[in-house]
């Protein structure tokens, strides 16, 4: 363990001098060379220095993909602005937690190296930044399928609906934008004892800033999600179809989400949704036509 955080120390500042040098077209060996500069200098005993390598090409190769992640989820913090230090640990906390191997780098392991990396080469607020930015992308990952250790884990209800509107023949369908770049139904977690219909009226209105008259349940979409304190949590969603007579859409402050807005029916096949969404979607859009 102590060796892997010695080699992510060497990636990080691997990434800090290519980030401060503005190197972004380096070509494959000139990184070669930076690495193997920063491993001889700083780490000449190191066992895994191929693991070096890998984490900052691997860095490089998805770096737009992370930067943008980390844009949305940090809106307040423009990338330009976070200092170099800060933004390539991220990079790397995200790149392991998004394209790393779980079983060889465990999620929760991504993001307490991260942290460490921030609190010993960033600023006095670092480590809360990146645990902060790297805590909301783990609780927004979900994995697909259903866990065959149900009874082991613990289960979170959600409310959630399909919410439309009407202006004269038109049908509008209401969806927020998370920031893994998907379009998705809003929901929200049921408080204790609370009735499901009334829970989910009170999460639309928190999360789109819209009241909304619940008419039909649409079925139900299980998951399991990774939380970065409880560990894996089955989660329960019972979705809605739901109609309101608001037109203007008012993001609320839940952390993972970045935009809402309303789409025609025709105009989903060109978004990036879930597919476990879909038949809910389907189902609602049938209904609406009937």
């Amino acid at each position: 363990m102590a060796n892997r955080h010695l080699s992510r120390s060497i990636a990080m500042q691997v990434l800090f001098e290519w980030d401060f040098n503005n190197h972004h077209n380096h070509s494959a060996v000139q990184i070669d060379d930076i690495i193997n500069r920063n491993l001889r200098e700083f780490a000449p005993g190191v066992e895994e220095k191929s693991f070096v390598g890998e984490l900052v090409k691997g860095v490089l190769k998805e770096r737009k993909k992370l930067d943008n992640i980390i844009e949305k989820t940090a809106p307040e913090w423009p990338l330009g602005q976070v200092a170099i230090i800060d933004r390539n640990v991220l990079r790397i906390g995200l790149y392991e937690l998004i394209f790393g191997n779980p079983k060889q780098v465990p999620p929760r392991v991504a993001i307490n190296e991260a942290i460490e990396l921030a609190k010993t080469f960033g600023g006095e607020t670092a480590g809360k930044f990146v645990n902060g930015v790297l805590g909301t992308v783990y609780r927004e990952m979900g994995e697909p399928g259903k866990d065959d250790r149900k009874k082991e884990i613990s289960l979170e209800e959600l409310g959630g609906a399909v919410v439309y509107r009407k202006k004269g023949d038109d049908v509008f369908l209401a969806f927020v934008h998370d920031v893994f770049g998907y379009w998705t139904l809003s929901k929200g977690h049921l408080e204790k004892g609370e009735d499901t219909k009334a829970g989910t009226v009170r999460e639309i209105k928190e999360e789109m800033g819209v009241n909304i008259e619940i008419q039909e349940e649409l079925g139900v979409n299980e998951y399991v999600a990774s939380h970065p304190e409880k560990g894996q949590v089955r989660k329960k969603v019972i979705y809605f179809l739901a109609k309101t007579e608001e037109e203007n859409l008012i993001l609320g402050a839940s952390g993972g989400l970045d935009d809402a807005r309303w789409f025609k029916p025709d105009e989903l096949d060109g978004l990036n949704i879930y597919d476990d969404l879909k038949p809910i979607i389907v189902k609602a859009i049938k209904l609406l036509k009937s």
